[in-house]
């Protein structure tokens, strides 16, 4: 019976090295994707802050009433500026991020993997445009503090959902509900203008997609075994680093309306 043992044994201990090193292979793409999209949204956001803004007062365009359309720190807009930042144009520049999303989670599986790799891509792009507007609200070194804040918080806590042994499904719903309840508290704040409601939105905030960085990257380490063939697991790395990629960023802006500095 032994000399049966241990080929069965062998081969179990084969198979498990070859699960996790394919594990290991999907979340580096995971991974990859989510951390190109990064840089993808922060290029975007620092040219298209840079091309919306001059220095020179003589460059900037005015209003309807003839004042110069300026910001604090002699930072005045361009025609391009005026454009993505005041004119109609903004509004859609704010939502259609959503709309990518939406395409995204509703309609991948029906995409080719080309397809749904250029909607993620110009996904990242078009949130970097929404989010140039943050280089006018703060001093650039803040920004850059907060992001290795969240990028250090947000490594620890994806290790950890990778790494444990726990079950996190429960906390999903919990947290979803939590998701709900800071978008529509934000919703209302827009109106209301409270300091008060906006500072305990972002400390809520910091906690549920810190708690989301975990549950994704957990559901898509146990998603892995359930997906067979190189297009699906494609497709699987696409939306899996679309949700880290929004928890992420979203744990970012939360962490830097509590210790950003914003500009005079």
């Amino acid at each position: 019976m032994a000399e049966f043992d241990r080929p069965t044994v062998a081969a179990g201990a084969g198979s498990a090295a070859v699960v996790d090193q394919g594990l290991r292979s999907y979340l580096l793409r995971v991974y990859n994707y989510m951390g190109i999209g990064l840089v993808v949204t922060g290029l975007v956001a620092y040219f298209a802050y840079a091309t919306a803004t001059t220095g020179d007062q003589a460059q900037a365009v005015h209003d309807s009433s003839g004042a110069v359309l300026a910001f604090a720190d002699g930072v005045y807009l361009t025609s391009f500026g005026a454009a993505i930042y005041t004119s109609p144009l903004a509004y859609l520049i704010m939502f259609a991020p959503l709309a990518f999303v939406l395409a995204l989670s509703f309609g991948i599986n029906r995409m080719s993997t080309a397809m749904a790799q250029a909607v993620f891509w110009a996904f990242a792009a078009v949130m970097g445009l929404s989010l140039s507007s943050i280089f006018l609200q703060y001093t650039g070194g803040s920004i850059a503090k907060v992001f290795f804040i969240s990028a250090a918080t947000f490594g620890a806590t994806s290790l950890y959902g990778y790494t444990t042994k726990r079950d996190l499904t429960g906390f999903g719903s919990f947290l979803f509900m939590g998701l709900i309840g800071i978008v529509i508290a934000s919703l209302v704040n827009m109106f209301l203008h409270s300091n008060g409601l906006g500072f305990a939105i972002s400390i809520l905030g910091v906690l549920i997609f810190t708690g989301l960085a975990a549950w994704d990257t957990q559901k898509i380490k146990l998603s892995y075994s359930a997906s067979y063939g190189a297009d699906v697991l494609t497709r699987g790395a696409i939306m899996g680093a679309l949700n880290l990629y929004l928890d992420f960023l979203n744990l970012f802006l939360m962490l830097l309306r509590l210790f950003g500095n914003q500009r005079n």
